[in-house]
């Protein structure tokens, strides 16, 4: 199904040598495209992954998505783009709100405005559960960068340039996640660093998420929010499985690691939605995934879709998934 999407197609991955990025070009390479072009500022990232790619379909370029002239040679014959370029750590972004603005809004708007003067037939934004109700300022950002997305469609006419947006929950073993932090923090014997025993979030794989994106862009016809049904899990229970299941790997006897309580981070929120209560309106049920279009849907069903409000994942099946993360990273 989708390699016939992709057939042919020359596509643009912006932040590309992130977690998220750099799962989407290695899923697309596998696909009969023409090209990719993979837009990043992260030199170093860039060079690594164009030396494990080693293809003569990716093109490497190094850029920043602030600078709408560095866009004009980038996106030049482009038939879609995957949007991923965004600064995503919270307390980094509560410190550094205008950076954040800068690139997760205005840079948006330079990808928009791009896409468009490019000819550009589909643009894909990678978003947030954050985005919904915000409560800081990463989230924030994001928020605005949907609605810019979304917003753009009204000035496009049949044969025009179409925006969709995908939105996530907390990405497993990405870059800057917890997983990574708690595996480190255990291969030196602990403390674990937990912020809330009470804190729940939305969870995903990083080949989920690829698939979705992908999918995102074959069935995106313009306006739509696209949205993963995934499971939910608390914090603590992540910690408690991390340690039954990692801490003998490394040496040590899993009641020896302690878990200290720090508090929520600048900007953290207890639990996170992924649909408000005027888009479940909207909301389109497409098997295993949820669809926000730009329209109501008069056979809607009332639900709520936060992280506190649908079942947890227990220990064990926390714990299934990450003897499973582990196989495919080996």
């Amino acid at each position: 199904m989708f390699n016939d999407y992709y057939k042919g197609k020359k596509i643009l991955v912006t932040g590309g040598s992130g977690s998220i990025g750099k799962k989407i070009v290695r899923e697309l390479i596998k696909y009969d495209i023409e090209s990719i072009r993979v837009l990043d500022n992260n030199e170093t990232e860039l060079f690594n992954l164009d030396n494990e790619l080693n293809s003569s379909k990716v093109k490497i370029y190094i850029g920043d998505i602030k600078d709408d002239q560095r866009l004009k040679t980038v996106f030049k014959d482009i038939d879609i783009v995957f949007h991923a370029a965004a600064y995503k750590h919270v307390p980094l972004c509560e410190y550094n709100p205008l950076d954040a603005v800068k690139t997760n809004v205005l840079g948006t708007q330079n990808v928009i405005d791009m896409a468009i003067l490019s000819d550009v037939k589909k643009v894909i934004l990678i978003s947030t559960d954050k985005a919904v109700n915000p409560s800081n300022v990463m989230g924030a950002t994001k928020f605005l960068a949907e609605r810019l997305m979304i917003a753009s469609n009204i000035n496009s006419d049949e044969y025009g340039t179409k925006f969709s947006c995908v939105r996530f929950g907390n990405v497993l073993n990405s870059r800057g996640s917890v997983i990574p932090l708690f595996k480190n923090q255990l291969m030196h014997g602990g403390p674990i660093t937990l912020t809330d025993e009470d804190m729940t979030r939305f969870i995903m794989s990083i080949q989920q998420a690829a698939k979705l994106i992908l999918q995102a862009g074959f069935l995106s016809k313009g306006g739509e929010i696209f949205i993963l049904k995934m499971p939910a899990f608390k914090l603590s229970d992540l910690v408690d499985a991390m340690v039954e299941y990692y801490a003998p790997q490394y040496g040590y006897d899993k009641d020896d690691i302690e878990v200290e309580i720090i508090g929520k981070r600048p900007g953290e929120q207890l639990y996170e939605e992924l649909i408000t209560p005027d888009e479940i309106l909207k909301v389109y049920d497409n098997g295993d995934l949820f669809i926000i279009r730009d329209e109501l849907n008069e056979d809607h069903e009332d639900f709520v879709y936060n992280s506190n409000e649908i079942d947890h994942l227990s220990k064990e099946e926390i714990k299934e998934i990450l003897i499973k993360m582990d196989k495919i990273e080996v």
